[in-house]
């Protein structure tokens, strides 16, 4: 959407509906940026980081420069969780606006509170408003910056809001750095582990709903025929539930060894701690290195050596009996006299 030379990006917007764009800025020590767009038009997104007297600047994180992702044209912005989501709302006319609103608010203090903050000080929700009651599959993006981009049914219901899994699954994504496509399963399988298991801790999702998720879920990560380990096989199942399914044998095995002192919970608020989102790119080396540090134990890393590159499965049913899970005709009971009633139980516990 731009062009650039050896010390300057422009990028030029004339757009008649809303767009988003992120041009590349050349590696340089400094780049300027300018838009030209006409009066009755709106730009999201650009607003980020300050320089040394404050003043907010353009494409200006940490003492560095990144461009990150941004709307521009007839949209509405609004900015909730204390300044972290930065709403642009695209044309269309959302019949319950506000609650759509509610619902970005609400997702985003599920992620806070599981993460101990939010996990990246401010990313662009992009809102396309498309017909139908509900909310669609999103897309996040970073390397630069950090966008969301979600459809919202024109329709769409404060129920079906309230029952949304899609944003918290997205806003987790922004937690944990930009991966090599080798180890997407690892982005993919993160966000679908961790989404339930926040919204559980919110009160979202009671612990049954938790479980019998997961319970019909995870075995759509194991293994099958000529399968080659999670960095060489890129099914739709080893992608999202076996990522998923990694995250919760390393989960229950990171309790078993701390005597439920440390979890996965940790590792991950670790990453952040460390500047580890979706704006950054890492190794997943590094990545399980932060988060076998902030445990005290070396699962992340072990269990990455297992199932990387050969098909290492998880014995679910001996899993399932040891945390006293059981799932009949859709029910689900507890055996609390089981070995990891305990851990079973913290897991679901708020932070």
């Amino acid at each position: 959407m731009g062009s650039h030379g050896t010390r300057s990006l422009v990028a030029l917007g004339v757009i008649a509906a809303a767009s988003a764009c992120s041009p590349t800025v050349p590696a340089v020590r400094k780049a300027s940026v300018a838009m030209a767009v006409p009066p009755t038009t709106s730009v999201a997104g650009w607003s980020y980081g300050e320089d040394a007297g404050g003043k907010r600047v353009m494409g200006q994180s940490g003492g560095g420069f990144d461009l990150p992702y941004a709307a521009f044209g007839r949209i509405r912005r609004t900015e909730l969780a204390q300044g972290h989501v930065e709403v642009a709302m695209f044309p269309g006319a959302i019949r319950d606006e506000k609650a759509v609103l509610e619902w970005v608010e609400r997702s985003a203090r599920v992620v806070d509170a599981f993460y101990g903050g939010f996990p990246i000080p401010r990313v662009l929700l992009l809102v396309q408003p498309v017909p139908g009651r509900r909310v669609g599959f999103g897309t996040t993006m970073g390397s630069s910056g950090a966008a969301i981009e979600v459809p919202v049914g024109e329709d769409v219901t404060p129920e079906a809001l309230r029952d949304d899994w899609m944003l918290v699954h997205e806003m987790v994504h922004t937690a944990l750095p930009d991966l090599t496509r080798t180890h997407h399963w690892l982005e993919e399988g993160l966000a679908t582990y961790i989404e339930p298991l926040a919204r559980s801790h919110a009160g979202l999702v009671t612990p049954n709903e938790l479980w019998r998720e997961w319970v019909v879920g995870m075995p759509q990560g194991q293994p099958s025929a000529g399968d080659l380990g999670l960095d060489r096989t890129r099914t739709w199942g080893r992608t999202y539930w076996g990522g998923a399914l990694f995250c919760l044998a390393a989960d229950i095995e990171i309790r078993e060894r701390t005597n439920n002192r440390r979890s996965l919970v940790d590792a991950v608020r670790a990453i952040v701690a460390h500047g580890g989102n979706i704006s950054v790119s890492w190794p997943i080396e590094k990545v399980l290195e932060v988060g076998d540090a902030a445990t005290g134990v070396p699962v992340l890393r072990e269990t990455y050596a297992r199932m990387a590159t050969r098909p290492e499965a998880v014995d679910l049913t001996r899993l399932w009996s040891r945390l006293g899970v059981r799932l009949e005709r859709g029910n689900v009971s507890y055996d609390d006299a089981a070995p990891l009633a305990s851990i079973r139980r913290s897991m679901t516990q708020p932070l």
